[in-house]
């Protein structure tokens, strides 16, 4: 570093500056799509908790899920509101550490909850039998508890070793929040064993809970196609369906995102894929949920259909 560069204390996010008059409208549409997946999600998280016959496994599971959602758009989707309406975007070296935290935890714990989710899957349809001696509660508990654990220490790792960096300069971000390879690229260091580093934690902690789940669809496909009757292997995936969904929408994005080599990175791509991950697919949840999955829709059912006033009496 030269002597004359000082370290920045703010970094200002470039965001949506080239869409300027579209910015009030991307506020209600953002606005409109963050209450959307809060209500969504907190939807499904009441459901399961108020219906007995959905206190299993895979609905556990989701209830995490729906949970880590509500989390993790939460950590972006407010503060890019915020800077759609003010000409100033700015935000403080500790509170971009800190929103990197909060979102690469749970984007990691998002990937081994998805793989929790596939093994749950793999036992029922593989192991019927044995399902409910394999998936008893503690087994529950010990799945989700690593997908947790394993999202905050790998992450918060990551994230203090990059926030070691010094910053200088002006500070731009070419993005609407602080992602881990923008506020790299802002370091006034040489950072290429950091990515490096980077790019092979990426690789071994999205790509292990991919090759999971891989693995486990694998099989499950192999039993589904052994049932005799076409009934049967319409019920079996049927099970697996919005789970699938789910897995493509999040691992598509993750790995076009952190995997592609540098030199296919631009902050027009990196926004677009960013808005998917960020904010689609946590909105896209609730719906593949409550559309493609029979026992949510049937307990949503009837949920509403009860009647209030003759329970009371």
């Amino acid at each position: 570093m030269s002597g004359n560069q000082s370290l920045c204390t703010t970094f200002t996010f470039v965001a949506f500056s080239s869409l300027a008059e579209l910015q009030p409208v991307l506020f209600i549409v953002f606005l409109i799509i963050y209450l959307f997946t809060m209500g969504g999600n907190l939807i499904i998280i009441c459901l399961i908790w108020v219906t007995p016959s959905l206190h299993t496994p895979m609905y556990f599971f989701l209830v995490n899920l729906s949970f880590l959602e509500m989390c993790y758009i939460t950590s972006v989707v407010p503060q890019m509101l915020v800077h759609l309406l003010v000409e100033t975007k700015t935000m403080s070296v500790g509170g971009c550490a800190a929103q990197m935290y909060v979102f690469s935890i749970l984007g990691l714990t998002e990937c081994c909850l998805l793989a929790a989710m596939a093994y749950d899957r793999f036992v029922a349809i593989c192991y019927p039998l044995h399902y409910t001696l394999l998936m008893g509660p503690c087994v529950w508990l010990k799945l989700a508890a690593a997908s947790w654990a394993t999202g905050v220490v790998v992450e918060s790792a990551q994230t203090t070793w990059i926030f070691t960096l010094p910053f200088c300069g002006a500070g731009k971000i070419q993005h609407f929040f602080c992602d881990i390879m923008p506020v790299v690229k802002l370091a006034c260091v040489d950072t290429s064993h950091n990515e490096i580093v980077l790019f092979t934690v990426s690789m071994l902690f999205i790509m292990s809970p991919c090759f999971l789940i891989l693995c486990s669809y694998t099989r499950i496909l192999a039993a589904i196609l052994r049932l005799p009757s076409a009934a049967g292997r319409r019920r079996a995936f049927s099970t697996c369906s919005s789970h699938i969904l789910v897995v493509s929408l999040f691992f598509g994005t993750a790995l076009f995102t952190y995997l592609q080599p540098k030199t296919t990175h631009t902050p027009e791509t990196d926004k677009a894929t960013a808005l998917m991950y960020t904010v689609v697919t946590p909105a896209l949840n609730p719906v593949i949920y409550t559309l493609k999955n029979k026992e949510v829709k049937e307990a949503f059912q009837r949920v509403t259909q009860r009647n209030p006033l003759r329970q009371m009496t």
